[in-house]
């Protein structure tokens, strides 16, 4: 099994050591191409306006100078040659990706884009916590991330469909289990504007989360209180994001 793995977080990052750790518990056809630089919240932009810069890493380790998106189109198409890959893995994301951030998200993207190509694909998310911030529990990643891959995998994911898995902010014994689950909701405040000043006066902004949300009560069934609840949340996201009950209700009116 050859196995294509990226990340939004960069060539550099830890969890992508990580991800390439849980793709050798499943083969030793791994294969690493990552963004060169930090890529987080780009979603799903693909670059058609700037060349793509490729670096050599190491042994199978490839930096691209462009997004997530174009990563797993430099792997599939060219870099791994006539032999396409597997599996795609995307992550290990430091953060969750859960409700609203599957929108932003790079990792998200990554993973859809090997689905586009027609790939069993993944994403997967270490949760942090406050305490756990700056050192998050990669092993809870490590213990449980390749035993779910390797029964879904071996069950079959099926087409247009991309596996979104996320660790709960907790050692792997505090693991209270796993859990299928669906996109939560956030509630509309989670987005907030921070207006700051620089050294000669002027004014610039962050685009930051408001923590506030993190009080709310998620709804039973979603990712948000899977996570909650120190389970493994495992999300299968369509590719298809047609709304098909209003789509019907839209012919009534429209034609």
């Amino acid at each position: 099994m050859r196995i294509l793995c990226t990340n939004d977080d960069g060539i550099h990052a830890p969890g992508l050591k990580i991800v390439e750790q849980i793709a050798r518990e499943l083969s030793d056809d791994v294969w690493i191409v990552a963004p060169e630089l930090d890529q987080s919240g780009v979603s799903h932009s693909l670059s058609l306006n700037d060349p793509l810069r490729l670096r050599d890493v190491g042994p199978r380790h490839f930096a691209v100078r462009g997004t997530p998106t174009d990563c797993i189109i430099m792997g599939a198409r060219h870099i791994l040659g006539d032999k396409r890959p597997d599996v795609v893995l995307s992550g290990v994301n430091k953060g969750r990706n859960v409700a609203e951030d599957v929108v932003y998200s790079g990792t998200i993207a990554g993973a859809l884009e090997g689905t586009i190509l027609g790939l069993p694909s993944f994403a997967l998310s270490q949760e942090f916590s406050m305490e756990t911030r700056d050192r998050p529990l990669w092993d809870t990643a490590l213990k449980f991330g390749p035993e779910i891959l390797r029964k879904v995998i071996d069950a079959g994911v099926p087409k247009n469909t991309v596996i979104n898995v996320n660790f709960p902010a907790c050692a792997p014994e505090q693991v209270a289990g796993v859990r299928v689950t669906r996109q939560g909701t956030r509630n509309l405040g989670f987005l907030k504007v921070d207006q700051r000043r620089d050294g000669r006066g002027n004014p610039y902004f962050w685009i930051g989360f408001d923590r506030a949300t993190v009080l709310d009560t998620p709804a039973e069934g979603t990712d948000l209180a899977a996570l909650g609840a120190n389970y493994v949340s495992v999300t299968p996201l369509k590719l298809d994001r047609t709304d098909e009950i209003f789509s019907t209700a839209l012919a009534d009116l429209l034609t």
